[in-house]
């Protein structure tokens, strides 16, 4: 071998370990990463090159699951990306550690229950919750619970903060916040001051959606539809004057809130009735009978019963109609006790009304239900002398009933005090606002669109919760110490943050708090997405003393899942539109579910969620992010751990291909060889196309493209054609544009899937090509055509997709013959088109060495098709 100075030096296999060991690999990125400081913010790039996301922050409640994974990678591969093209990242995390999934966890994990009304126990002491079910639940107060909730979420976002980086995460965690925390309090606090003195924000006592379990009120982006079993009850009702009709009803518990009776107005059956008073059975109230279109005729006996409150409609037509307010569900969902006979609870037989009433009095609804269908069976109930006024029995069905997406009771609607932003004359904005912002699928701003029309209430922002954002309120109390709600105080925009509860609003004491004359602190909390909605500005720290908003708003991109459109990215933008007058983000990047193998959606709710540790031990992070960057924005991906398996797999070549095509040696030269050229102008379009993709935020697509050629084009084929070219002592220079190419495909490759596989891509290329470059593959540009064309490549050449034809039908004709693929080949005759024959020529020697064979025959064919071989395996020699 002839030796020169120009020659490329191969590294040491020997020194690289034979099989890939992702655990120790991704282990020791893991901490170069961060030693070498790569992924921080530069304060000082101008915003035109810096790519801002408004990541999201997982409430910081339990554990994450697969579910959790596949989403955030899908931020990650495109902030990687856009770092490679050159960009400055502002790429921060959250925590959203307020709010009832954390109180809830919290509960169950130490077995307490909060009394505001309990005085704090400083240093008080309390262990995990033993599991025994019979053991009382430990009531602490306020702020010791305030306490355990912030214990349990620190603990939980060091175990989140652990998997988000060994999932190589490109995060700048010196731009890690919480909800709960002091900026985050006080920017949310300036929200609302700002918010109210401009008078989007008002309070007010009415009907509200209430659950029960966690007694507080939820707004209807957190609501959601589930079908239960129910039955319907057909209930006779008198007519004052003479008559009767039959209501068929699922809630036959509330007869006692019923204040009206509703039908259409065109409904012959009960036209006659209108303007007339229905009488109720077993509590014989009057109540009126009134026409609305919002009747369905059709639907059971045409005629319906209108309580307070059994849903929305019956708030509607309470307003509308000015009826009687006769509420007999309390906050905790029990029955309340009420007198019959009494102001507003007028009864014919009121005696016979409270003795039913008080056998259902403290009961739940439920128990309460069943002991109506009781009541309703007895003839001394009936308001008509008919019989009994349960007419039939109950007839069971399934039906849609709203529940507060993490309870697990049936809403109820309940009059409360709670504080509102006002939405309702907004609507028309809010969609166009919607309609400036890019979706990604961009089908999902219809999603937006809808949510944004069908809007019915404004948002409700109160909760009447512990471990939350207050209010910064206090209220006034009058002389018998009632709080004056109508002249709020609220704390100025430099107090904040503040807790009502602890602090004294300006001109008083403390010794005056909940004393007549005195004042008292608002004791809710912020609903989560208030603060939550807050995100772009928590990332702008605004109106703190680095606010840098002028710097980062709005940002680039806001990725989400698509079941918190109607939450997350609609609060967003009002809040955006009412404080900025602008739009949040340019785009908004829209991830599915992850699906259980029924096709259901994995929650930690439903139980079904697989936790990420187990598939990081035994796939390793690059084949997990593998999987989430197969799938396509905003399609619901199945868990299909086959997936994990071709990731695995991927990684495992990747490996094996960088050591073959790094420990060739040999002259340093110029790609020249027309396959070389060809082949490195096939891989121009994949960059083009990967771009492309990239641009549009279609990863999946950028990794379908690049996986595809990195197997058909590069390993299975190319390296293939080359092998022997690449050891050749004959024909040096071709030797060395092989080699060139080899390096060239491998730098390629490894670019392009680094966004997708940080880790083996960052080892390979550290192997060789990162001397004299920079630290790591992560801080390299992203690949460009341009590029390709400067190293020899020759887009538009046929030479490789010939020479590809003919090993694909050399191997089809070696299976066909019974022989290996390795299989020396003593006479070959390939057949094809006169274009592809004329390209094939221009790479024989290759063919024919991978091939296995010396010499062919080129058989022009004038019909098109794909290329055909003919061959004669040489026989076996004795000990083959």
């Amino acid at each position: 071998m002839t030796s020169t100075e120009n020659w490329i030096k191969p590294i040491d296999v020997d020194s690289i370990p034979r099989n890939y060991d992702p655990n120790l690999v991704e282990k020791k990125w893991r901490d170069a990463w961060e030693s070498r400081r790569m992924y921080g913010w530069d304060s000082s790039v101008p915003r035109e090159n810096t790519f801002v996301v408004d990541t999201p922050p997982p409430t910081a409640s339990g554990s994450l699951h697969v579910g959790h994974v596949f989403s955030y990678t899908h931020q990650d591969i495109i902030v990687r990306y856009q770092r490679m093209r050159g960009r400055n990242i502002f790429y921060p995390v959250g925590w959203d550690d307020n709010g009832l999934p954390t109180e809830r966890r919290v509960q169950n994990y130490f077995n307490v229950r909060c009394d505001p009304n309990l005085a704090y126990a400083p240093g008080l002491a309390v262990e995990r919750a033993s599991g025994k079910k019979d053991e009382p639940p430990l009531v602490v107060s306020r702020r010791n619970f305030i306490e355990l909730c912030a214990r349990v979420t620190a603990e939980d976002e060091v175990a989140f903060k652990e998997l988000f980086q060994r999932l190589g995460h490109s995060i700048d965690w010196n731009e890690e916040y919480a909800t709960i925390d002091r900026r985050s309090r006080a920017i949310a606090q300036r929200s609302f001051i700002e918010l109210f003195a401009a008078g989007h924000i008002y309070q007010v006592e009415s009907p509200t959606m209430w659950d029960t379990d966690f007694q507080s009120a939820v707004a209807q982006a957190e609501v959601e539809d589930r079908s239960v079993q129910g039955a319907f009850h057909d209930i006779e009702f008198a007519v004052e004057g003479g008559g009767e009709f039959v209501i068929s009803t699922t809630r036959p518990e509330l007869l006692a809130a019923c204040v009206g009776v509703a039908a259409h107005p065109d409904d012959p059956r009960y036209r006659s009735l209108f303007g007339k008073h229905a009488v109720t059975p077993v509590y014989f109230a009057r109540v009126p009978i009134f026409p609305t279109t919002l009747v369905d005729p059709e639907k059971g006996t045409g005629v319906l019963m209108v309580c307070t409150f059994g849903d929305q409609t019956d708030v509607q037509w309470w307003r509308e109609q000015r009826l009687q307010l006769r509420q007999i569900l309390g906050l905790d969902g029990r029955i309340l006790s009420r007198t019959f006979g009494s102001a507003g609870w007028e009864s014919l037989k009121p005696d016979v009304a409270n003795a039913n009433l008080g056998a259902i009095a403290g009961k739940t609804v439920v128990q309460a239900r069943r002991l109506v269908v009781e009541q309703l069976k007895d003839p001394g109930n009936s308001a008509t002398g008919g019989g009994a006024p349960l007419k039939a029995e109950p007839r069971p069905l399934t039906h849609s009933v709203r529940f507060f997406e993490k309870g697990d009771r049936p809403l109820e609607y309940l009059t409360t005090r709670q504080w509102f932003v006002r939405l309702m004359d907004k609507k028309r904005r809010l969609i166009e606002l919607g309609r400036e912002i890019q979706w990604h699928p961009e089908y999902m701003g219809k999603r937006y669109e809808n949510w944004t029309e069908n809007l019915a209430v404004d948002w409700c922002i109160s909760r009447q919760r512990y471990f939350g954002v207050p209010f910064p309120v206090w209220y006034p109390l009058d002389g018998k110490g009632i709080p004056i709600y109508g002249r709020p105080i609220v704390a100025d925009f430099g107090a904040v943050p503040i807790d009502p509860m602890s602090a004294t609003p300006p001109g008083y004491s403390e010794s005056q708090r909940n004393m007549p004359n005195g004042f008292a602190g608002e004791p809710d909390v912020f609903d989560t997405w208030f603060t939550s909605s807050l995100t772009p500005q928590i990332g702008g720290r605004d109106g703190e003393p680095d606010d840098r908003m002028s710097t980062l708003f709005p940002t680039d991109i806001r990725p989400q899942a698509h079941d918190i459109i109607r939450t997350w990215a609609f609060y967003t933008i009002v809040k955006s539109m009412l404080q900025e007058g602008t739009i949040p983000w340019r785009n908004v990047i829209i991830s599915g579910w992850v699906l259980d193998p029924d096709r259901k959606k994995m929650s930690k709710s439903k139980g079904n969620v697989v936790t990420p540790i187990g598939l990081l031990d035994s796939f390793g992070a690059d084949a997990v992010r593998y999987w989430s960057g197969s799938a396509r924005l905003g399609a619901d991906t199945a868990y299909d751990e086959q997936v994990f398996k071709v990731g695995k797999r991927l990684v495992t070549k990747i490996y094996n291909a960088a050591k073959f095509v790094l420990q060739q040696s040999g002259p340093k030269g110029p790609v020249a060889n027309p396959l070389d050229r060809a082949f490195l102008g096939d891989l121009a379009h994949v960059v083009e196309a990967a771009t492309a993709s990239f641009e549009k935020f279609d990863f999946a697509q950028a990794l379908e493209a690049t996986e595809k050629f990195f197997w058909d084009g590069f390993t299975d084929n190319y390296i293939e054609l080359v092998k022997v070219r690449a050891r050749s002592e004959t024909d040096l220079q071709g030797r060395a544009s092989a080699i060139a190419t080899l390096r060239c495909a491998l730098n390629l490759h490894l670019r392009l899937l680094a966004p997708f596989l940080p880790f083996i891509t960052d080892e390979a290329w550290a192997w060789t090509f990162e001397g004299g470059t920079r630290p790591s593959i992560h801080l390299e540009r992203w690949p460009t055509v341009a590029e390709v064309k400067t190293a020899g490549g020759t887009p538009g050449s046929d030479v490789f997709r010939a020479a590809c034809a003919a090993i694909a039908a050399v191997r089809k004709a070696k299976t066909e013959a019974g022989v290996s693929l390795g299989t020396r080949v003593s006479a070959l005759k390939l057949e094809g088109d006169a274009g592809t024959l004329t390209a094939l020529k221009e790479a024989l020697e290759d063919v024919l060495a991978a091939a296995g064979a010396t010499s062919t025959v080129l058989v022009e064919r004038a019909s098109s098709g794909p290329l055909t071989a003919q061959l004669t395996p040489e026989p076996r020699q004795p000990g083959d």
